[in-house]
């Protein structure tokens, strides 16, 4: 992956990111901090208000020009319009010196909204360049460096001005020439970007800002989940705008002064950074919407805590623990929005979530600037977007309740056994399957659907679907009850076509074909109901093989289930995956392959 640093395929075009987004970060957080403890503090207006208007110039140009940004980005030579931007950064950074020099805000608040335009503009092309230059196995190599590039930059940038601009005598006009400078070296970069031509079929640009928004707004709002996780990225951003608005102030009743402010930002930042690299490690690289209601969750109780920490050690440790759970939010949303996109659409519907962001961290921005212009504490104000957090969690749950389950039911399952998984990965991404596998305990669709990494509608005898204390959970599974043609046929045939429509809207379906939990521990023979459901609806068959769940509390070993002691805690428990298989197989045919899993030790 670090070889692509050493291409020109790639390197000019991460270098002038990189430099970009440490400018601008620099550029805000010295004036930031210049106007909470600095030079540009004055006692006549209130710096809360100052700082949340720096923040709303910063993020507004994305709203306005987003549309406009996108259609040059796929119309124009991107690398002829970087370097066309890294001039104009140099323009709004010159403005940003003389605002330093002769200590204007307005001048500065002017060259901030620039560098905001500027970095509207840019934005776009750095995923439009990146396959144009790049081979198809390095796009996601080259993306994980331009995203760990903006991290690292954001993160050095917002230290650095905080450092700079405290220097006494010779900080405010340092920071000024220091992003000048900036702007010069990442123009230098962007004159080696390789030249990337528009396509020969682009449109011609749409100049009506207005049109163009609805039209990127159109596209987007087409696929449901879509829409909601843009909705969703723009929450989280709307509570960051907020959050990092008030740092300052939180610094200075802490009585923190520059360095602690540097430090809260430190771990905010940092914290979000580990909260994404968690994120994809704890999905595996799949998109697990199960973490979303969590991490939203625990944003809502973090952000009303935050300002009663009391100490600047417990107040950046909340900020971490915000950040982590920012990460936790915000990438599964990302992946959904990346995955759901149809090709030719994907950069429109990215240009939309970018435009309705910075419209909610704009409005956060500028609310927060009124309650705390009205008098309104940071208490209060924490209070109000801790409830606003806590809504998105309630309509999240409400929304990915099933994968919310999964989560906790498969923490349950590696707390109470030791969990010995293979083949997880053969299940398809998306699209229906339907899962077949053995029948050892009462507790296997447990097990399963837990370590699954997508939710499973389970086929489920009607009386344990009505399991006192356990009917609700089962509900919110959708779990398809069945029975036996001799005691309900009715129930029998609605269950054949429940699960003839969750395969048609592309779920996966978890069956146990043997019909009945085992009596000795060796795989029954699978009932043709299998082939029925196969016959009527081909899709891939995941055979699973489940051992060491017999002779446990919940199967038939002793007798009846659940009817004595239980005699061991933190047993293995091997799962076995196959790769999917034709679906014309013989339910015979599926045993046998079933028991070759079982083989695999």
């Amino acid at each position: 992956m670090l070889a692509l640093l050493r291409t020109r395929r790639f390197a000019p075009l991460f270098w002038t990111q990189l430099l970009g987004a440490f400018n601008d970060n620099l550029l805000k957080s010295a004036l930031v901090v210049a106007l909470t403890f600095g030079a540009f503090r004055r006692g006549d207006a209130p710096e809360g208000l100052l700082v949340n208007l720096a923040t709303a110039l910063l993020v507004l140009p994305f709203f306005l020009f987003g549309s406009l940004a996108g259609q040059l980005a796929d119309r124009s030579d991107k690398a002829r319009l970087a370097r066309w931007l890294k001039r104009a950064e140099i323009g709004a950074m010159s403005l940003a010196l003389v605002g330093f020099l002769v200590g204007s805000v307005p001048t500065l608040f002017v060259a901030l909204f620039l560098m905001g335009a500027q970095s509207a503009f840019f934005g776009p092309i750095k995923y439009a360049l990146l396959p144009q230059h790049l081979q198809e196995d390095e796009l996601v190599a080259g993306n994980a460096l331009v995203e760990a590039g903006t991290f690292l930059a954001i993160l050095g940038g917002t230290l650095a001005g905080a450092l700079l601009v405290g220097l006494p005598g010779v900080g405010v006009p340092l920071v000024g020439v220091v992003v000048v400078a900036l702007a010069v070296a990442g123009t230098f970069c962007a004159r080696r970007i390789p030249a990337a031509p528009p396509s020969a079929d682009a449109a011609p640009v749409d100049p009506n800002l207005l049109r163009g928004t609805r039209s990127l707004l159109r596209v987007a709002r087409r696929d449901r989940q879509s829409w909601r996780a843009v909705l969703g990225m723009s929450a989280f951003w709307l509570a960051g705008a907020v959050v990092l608005g008030q740092l300052p102030a939180l610094a200075e009743q802490l009585q923190a002064g520059e360095g602690g402010l540097t430090t809260l930002l430190a771990a905010f930042t940092f914290g979000i950074g580990v909260g994404s690299y968690a994120a994809e490690r704890l999905s595996g690289g799949r998109v697990d919407l199960g973490w979303v209601p969590v991490a939203a969750a625990a944003l809502a109780s973090l952000t009303v805590a935050l300002p009663h920490a009391g100490s600047l050690a417990s107040t950046a440790a909340i900020l971490f623990a915000l950040g982590v759970a920012g990460g936790l939010f915000a990438v599964p949303l990302m992946s959904l929005l990346q995955r759901r996109a149809r090709a030719e659409e994907r950069a429109q519907i990215i240009a939309a979530n970018n435009v309705v962001n910075a419209l909610f961290m704009t409005l956060g921005a500028g609310y927060a600037a009124l309650r705390l212009g009205g008098g309104a504490g940071l208490e209060a104000l924490f209070a109000e977007l801790g409830l606003f957090l806590g809504i998105v969690a309630a309509a999240a749950l409400a929304l990915a309740h099933r994968e919310a389950i999964r989560l906790g039911v498969a923490a349950l399952v590696r707390v109470v056994y030791r969990v010995d998984a293979r083949g997880l990965a053969h299940l398809p991404e998306e699209g229906p399957a339907l899962l077949v596998a053995n029948h050892l305990s009462f507790v296997d669709a447990f097990v399963l659907g837990g370590l699954c990494p997508r939710p499973v509608r389970f086929v489920m005898d009607h009386r344990m679907a009505r399991l006192p204390g356990l009917g609700w959970l089962f509900r919110l599974c959708r779990v398809i009850p069945i029975a036996p043609a001799k005691e309900d046929p009715a129930l029998l045939e609605r269950a054949f076509a429940e699960i003839d429509a969750a395969l048609a809207a592309g779920e996966v379906v978890g069956i146990f074909p043997e019909g009945k939990c085992t009596r000795d521990g060796e795989v029954d023979v699978f009932r043709p109901g299998v082939e029925r459901i196969l016959a009527a609806r081909p899709v891939p068959v995941v055979p699973v093989a489940l051992d060491g769940l017999w002779g446990s509390f919940f199967s038939y070993a002793h007798g009846l289930p659940m009817r004595f002691f239980p005699r061991r805690f933190r047993s293995r428990v091997r799962v076995r995956v196959g790769a999917p298989v034709d679906a014309a197989l013989p339910a015979g045919a599926l045993r046998d392959r079933v028991l070759a899993l079982r083989a695999d030790r």
